[in-house]
């Protein structure tokens, strides 16, 4: 990742970022008075060069301007917009981008920086994330961010809150990247105890096949028996001292989705390895509150397996006996989620007993139809739980719609033979699937919420703080969300 170093003033002040926002609807972009202003002729400078160069100030906007001979040699302009967090998170990402055959840069912040430097900071971060496999190609020589501030030791916390946020972000898209040829449910679990030892608080169990039939975890081992490469339960835990509320969150951890004996055409087949993107941004969050001590109990689930088409894969119209006994038939072994996260939640219910209970999972294709490519489908019955998530996410620069859990498609989860249908091919497929959940969390009914993220889980294109592949969506919302749980 960037160094970030917060400095009083420009210690080499070669490369220059002076931000700049929109002055009115339809006047040129002004210069954003900063905790350390430029030399008189440099603002002479950059505020000449703003009409001239028709820039607006709207967030994102750069503009390099070389100086031969001057100090500084170059000088960046970028557009900060508003001002806010968002649009600065913005401006970090275009400038991480703009500037990555720069090696060092330096960028003066206002005096109320607090909001820009988180801001800024993420955006540098997630902007400049990468993931190849090859060293073909060249790398960004950009690894070294100067930030002037008036206080950098007031703002040391601020910055630490973004690096780690921003951290396991990069974690999340890391291992939803990583391609199926090398994670299976082992070796997610094994990435969840390497980055989880060294830390104090936390506590990791991780149970293989036969626990988890000796303890009758049969949704989780349905989906994971087509496969060479046994299911996993991974149970991460935080236990701060003093903490006062409990947390349970669930992520579905398929390593990757052939569509099992229902199985899917090959343009829908051929990102599978994103679907353990709910179970990468819930360890990375627990991780993430671990690392900032956030003083809130949190216990992560990731049900891991693989769904594959062999002659033990589960069959169209099996009876799958969940955690907790609830049995469900299933007519689609491509609605596979539901019963490794069924399994967890029922776990989390009846043996764990938290205060509230969050799930994400990359759950269905209809979450797309709905909400289109970048916002979450939220579901639950707590209009205050779900009001307080979509502001902590809204927040975190991530973008979720609170959906209905409509009662009249109940009577689709009828079945004759079992106590529920898993895949009905009536009423609209997030909600139905958000309405089998809600049947396995029993007295956490009203205090639930289950996020349906495999839209948002994926990005085809560059946009903000995003590049293309893995979002990690999901990671800086829950970590925003349980710093307000303290």
């Amino acid at each position: 990742m960037l160094a970030i170093r917060l400095v009083s003033g420009p210690a080499r002040p070669d490369t220059l970022v002076l931000p700049i926002r929109p002055e009115g609807p339809d006047g040129p972009a002004t210069l954003v008075p900063t905790a350390a202003p430029p030399g008189d002729d440099v603002r002479t400078e950059a505020v000449a060069l703003l009409p001239a160069a028709r820039l607006t100030g709207a967030a994102g906007e750069v503009r390099e301007h070389l100086r031969p001979g001057g100090t500084p040699a170059r000088l960046w302009l970028l557009g900060v917009g508003a001002g806010d967090e968002h649009d600065w998170r913005i401006a970090g990402a275009a400038l991480a981008r703009a500037a990555k055959d720069e090696t060092h840069i330096t960028i003066a912040l206002p005096d109320e920086a607090a909001d820009a430097l988180r801001g800024l900071a993420e955006g540098l971060l997630l902007g400049s994330y990468r993931y190849r496999l090859t060293e073909a190609g060249g790398t960004p020589a950009l690894a070294e961010v100067d930030v002037v501030v008036g206080d950098p030791e007031a703002l040391a916390p601020t910055l630490e809150s973004a690096r780690t946020t921003a951290e396991m972000t990069r974690l999340a898209r890391d291992l939803t990247n990583t391609p199926s040829s090398t994670k299976n449910p082992e070796w997610f679990a094994a990435q969840v105890a390497s980055a989880a030892s060294g830390r104090a608080g936390l506590h990791l169990r991780v149970r293989g096949p036969e626990e988890l039939a000796a303890e009758g975890f049969g949704g989780i081992l349905a989906v994971g028996g087509g496969s060479a490469s046994g299911p996993r339960l991974v149970e991460l835990d935080w236990r701060p001292a003093g903490a006062r509320t409990h947390v349970v969150l669930v992520g579905k951890g398929v390593t990757f989705d052939t569509g099992g004996i229902s199985i899917k055409p090959v343009p829908a087949m051929k990102l599978m390895r994103k679907d353990m993107a709910g179970a990468a941004a819930v360890v990375t969050a627990t991780l993430g509150a671990a690392a900032l001590g956030l003083p809130v109990r949190v216990t992560t689930l990731a049900p891991l397996a693989e769904n594959m088409v062999s002659g033990s894969a589960f069959r169209p119209g099996d009876i799958v006996r969940h955690y907790g006994g609830l049995t469900s038939e299933t007519t689609n072994s491509d609605a596979e989620g539901r019963l490794v996260l069924a399994d967890a939640m029922a776990y989390a219910v009846r043996e764990l007993k938290p205060d509230l209970l969050v799930d994400l999972a990359t759950l269905t294709g209809a979450n797309a139809v709905a909400l289109g490519k970048r916002h979450g489908a939220l579901y639950s019955e707590n209009d205050d739980l779900a009001a307080d998530l979509l502001a902590a996410i809204t927040a975190a620069g991530e973008r979720a719609w609170r959906m209905p859990l409509a009662d009249d498609y109940v009577e689709y989860l009828g079945s004759e033979i079992a106590d529920l249908h898993s895949s009905p091919d009536r009423g609209a497929g997030s909600v139905v699937a958000a309405l089998f959940l809600r049947e396995f969390t029993g007295d956490l009914r009203d205090r639930w919420v289950h996020v349906d993220m495999s839209a948002p889980s994926w990005s085809d294109d560059v946009h903000g703080e995003l590049v293309k592949g893995a979002t990690g969506w999901g990671v800086r919302g829950l970590l925003r969300w349980l710093a307000t749980l303290g």
